[in-house]
């Protein structure tokens, strides 16, 4: 009785750090460029330079999140406004105010977004990778870190939308973005089980440890920071600002918005600030 009493006070305290474990990671975000072509006569050189620097900035990020065993949530890290260089895209700008949450125990992903000035709180069930665990391991910080790789493959639907925006730009007078034909999305992560939560950033989750990189289309989100339980406890809660659409009512409100934005030679019209 005296040996099941120990064990018990033993085991008790392990039990309650799983119950209220939380984590911080620190997440960098680059995206190259070298694939993208922009083509316009319109645009003289030093405006094609400021067009392609500013999208550039625009895809190397800070990110932070925040998680515990069921969920997490994840956005840009908050910074001091830096001195503007007089150029903005502000159409193709995502909202730095962004907040992704993730529940992986009720299959839930809510997501805050801003559009043309206006909130959002999209709602989605959580995306399912196939997930292919691979042999492959190699070191992320302190922490060692396996491989896997999901497959999105190319649809019938994605082939029609092509076909159709392949026709209106081959019609158009000029064209600013060159369409690409559609092609599978590999998304290769490395995740460790040494941090046992199923979680990762963005939209990415679903393995037997937190995804500590992923690389998938011309973009690369490494970690660079792991806090685990630290002294000030984490605030991770749903978020609940912004009108509430599903994440098809939200797609379509952007398409319906892009239609509005394209002249009838089928190009999108982007206006450019100073």
């Amino acid at each position: 009785m005296n040996r099941l009493i120990i064990a018990l006070l033993v085991f008790l305290p392990s039990v309650l750090l799983a119950q209220n474990f939380q984590g911080m990671a620190v997440y960098e975000s680059k995206r190259s460029l070298k694939e993208l072509k922009i083509e316009s006569k319109d645009l003289n050189d030093d405006m094609m330079k400021k067009i392609m620097d500013g999208m550039k900035k625009q895809y190397e990020k800070t990110y932070i999140l925040n998680f515990n065993k069921y969920e997490s949530v994840y956005q840009e890290e908050q910074k001091l406004e830096t001195p503007s260089s007089g150029f903005s895209m502000g159409f193709m700008s995502s909202s730095a105010n962004e907040v992704t949450y993730k529940n992986i125990k009720n299959k839930v992903q809510l997501a805050e977004q801003e559009f043309l000035g206006k909130e959002f709180l999209v709602t989605d069930s959580l995306k399912v990778y196939n997930w292919e665990l691979q042999s492959e391991t190699k070191k992320i910080g302190d922490y060692t870190c396996y491989k896997a790789i999901s497959v999105d493959r190319v649809t019938q639907e994605d082939l029609d939308q092509y076909e159709a925006e392949k026709i209106k730009q081959d019609t158009a007078n000029t064209a600013f973005f060159t369409i690409t034909e559609p092609k599978e999305r590999i998304v290769t992560v490395w995740y460790t089980p040494e941090i046992p939560v199923s979680q990762g950033p963005g939209a990415f989750w679903g393995l037997p440890g937190l995804i500590m990189e992923a690389s998938f289309d011309d973009t690369i989100i490494l970690c660079s920071k792991i806090v685990l339980n630290p002294t000030k406890k984490l605030k991770i809660k749903a978020p609940r600002k912004g009108k509430e659409v599903t994440k098809s009512q939200y797609d379509s409100l952007i398409e319906k918005q892009m239609e509005k934005m394209t002249n009838q030679n089928g190009v999108i019209l982007i206006e450019i600030g100073q």
